[in-house]
Parts: structure tokens; sequence; C-alpha cells
């Protein structure tokens, strides 16, 4: 389901960081990332996050610039890496791949005629979380003490997981199919200058009269990352249809529909891969000097691009106490 379906369904309200303080946030790794990924690319010149090997490591410029928004209001950020691509979605990512080299196609021929802004623009849409991404982003956040969370699959739904069982006050993703995944509660906007929103899922199955399964059931019928929707069926129709029928199987069959691996799609969203074997702590320690070394060191990134968002990180954990959480 596009996000923009889900978004005209959702209950969404802006919400404070000054009202989060002391709340422990499972954020969708992925989803953050590539976001502080995708504007340090587009804002930063190259030279600042690449190594003498030629690694480019951008991601650490961004990891450093957006974690002082947890710190300074008190959240504790568990980050929730994905684990193996779940088989459906092999089709999203063959075109996120595609998309990616075109667009790679088009910044080479903006770079030959001259226009700097279109080639920045179109070197953002060519990032991917590469092996050496993953790693120095797990090595950083090691030396900051932020907890790590491994998924077996896809990091959202585990990240609902932790938060539906208690373990985590929120998850943090801008992807509305945490509400599909069962979270309670999701903020947004996270990687945005202001405050952030929280959606509800209470709130928005009351809102639309579903239940979760059913809200599952609309999100299959206009089409999800795992799957093709029904053409001609947006949002409001589907909750239509739902409340009419009960059920996605009956408007399939009053439509005379079919949607392939619906039955798998479904259990996807209910029953995903996840795993209870996580354990973290809410007291961080982040070791400052070990994290900068780490990045401006090992990794080659120019000081001056990561000076302030550290010493945001040392003064937010002094002034909130996060190092001395119990």
């Amino acid at each position: 389901m596009g996000n923009a379906d889900l978004r005209s369904l959702a209950a969404i309200e802006d919400v404070s960081f000054d009202t989060l303080g002391g709340s422990v946030v499972a954020v969708d790794a992925h989803n953050w990332l590539y976001r502080y990924l995708t504007t340090t690319v587009k804002f930063t010149d190259a030279g600042a996050y690449t190594t003498a090997e030629g690694e480019e490591v951008a991601n650490l410029i961004g990891v450093v610039q957006g974690l002082p928004k947890f710190f300074e209001h008190d959240i504790v950020p568990v980050f929730v890496f994905d684990g193996g691509v779940t088989e459906l979605k092999g089709d999203e990512v063959a075109e996120r791949r595609a998309a990616r080299e075109r667009a790679e196609e088009q910044r080479a021929e903006a770079e030959e005629r001259g226009d700097a802004v279109a080639a920045a623009r179109l070197e953002a849409r060519t990032q991917r979380l590469t092996g050496v991404i993953h790693e120095t982003t797990r090595g950083l956040l090691e030396h900051l003490d932020v907890p790590v969370v491994e998924a077996p699959a896809e990091g959202e739904a585990q990240a609902s997981y932790m938060a539906a069982r208690g373990d985590v006050d929120y998850v943090g993703s801008e992807d509305y199919d945490t509400l599909l995944f069962g979270a309670p509660e999701t903020l947004r906007q996270l990687t945005s200058s202001g405050d952030p929103e929280v959606m509800g899922l209470a709130p928005t199955l009351e809102r639309q009269g579903l239940t979760r399964e059913q809200l599952v059931d609309v999100a299959i019928l206009c089409g999800t990352d795992f799957n093709e929707g029904i053409s001609g069926v947006g949002p409001k129709t589907a909750v239509a249809e739902i409340n009419t029928h009960g059920d996605l199987w009956s408007v399939l069959d009053d439509r005379g529909a079919y949607i392939e691996a619906a039955d798998r799609v479904r259990e996807l969203f209910l029953d995903p891969p996840v795993t209870d074997e996580y354990d973290f702590e809410a007291d961080i320690s982040p070791d400052i000097d070990a994290a900068r070394a780490y990045v401006t060191e090992e990794w080659d990134v120019d000081d001056d691009q990561i000076a302030r968002g550290f010493e945001r990180i040392e003064s937010a954990t002094v002034q909130t106490g996060l190092d001395e959480w119990a």
C-alpha cells in the first residue's frame, strides 16, 4: 500500500519532544539511516566522507548529526536492523535496483552538461546501504553505546513486535506499514527539524471501524510492498468494501478478482518473522573520544563535518543524565 494511501486512513497527531522524555524508541534502522544518508550526500562534498581507498561512508556523518535529537530529549534509541530480504519483496528490491541504475545514468549525464544541482539530487537517489555502511554504522553505534537489535527479516516488523510486547514505548519509522505489523504507536518525522508525529493503531482502527486483520486486508486490496493491488481500488473504496463484506476473501469473491500470494502477504503482516532473542540496556554511556577516533581516524571523515554533532551528543548525555539511567 502506498504511504499516501495509509496516511489518509491513519490517526496521526503532532507530539512535542518535551513529552517524550524517558521513552525508549525502537528505530527502523534502515529507514532512519537511508534518510540521513541521502541528505548527507545531497548537501556534503563527497571528499568529506570518502576514504583514501575510495569507500564512501556518508552514513557516519548522518549518524553523528541525527543521534543528538534523541539524546537532547532524553530518549533512548534502539536501532533495529533488517535481516534477510523477504522472498515476497524480491520484486520491489529489483525495481529499486533498476531505479538506482537509471538515476546513475541520469547523474552522469547531468555531470557531463555541468548541471551540478541536478547531479547532486540524482546522486542522493542512487544511494544504497552497502556492506560497508552497515558495518560502520554498527561500529559507531557500539562506540556510542546505542543498543542494536538484529531482526530475522523486516526491521519494522521486529520493532513493531517489541513495541507490542511493551519492551519499547514507540517504533520510530517513516513507514506506515508499522500499523499493519501491529505497532501500538509509531513516531514519525524523527529525521525532520521540528517535533515528530505520533501514529496510533487503536485510534486508526476505531476511526475506520476495522480490526487489525481488516486493516491488513484493506492494504492488500490497495497494494503493498509485497503485492499489486486491485486496479482502481483506493483506500476509501477498500475500507468500504471490507466494511461491507467483512474480509479480503469475500471482497475478492464479490469482484471476481485475484491477488497473487494474498494469503502469504496477509500472514507476513499478521505473523511476520520476529525474534524474542534480544536484550538491551537503557543506560547509555557513550565513549565520545573512541567514537570520534573511529569516524575521523579509522574512516577518514572530515572532522569539521562531525565536530558539532559530537559536541551535542556529549552535552546532551551530561545534561539529561542518559549515562546514568537505570
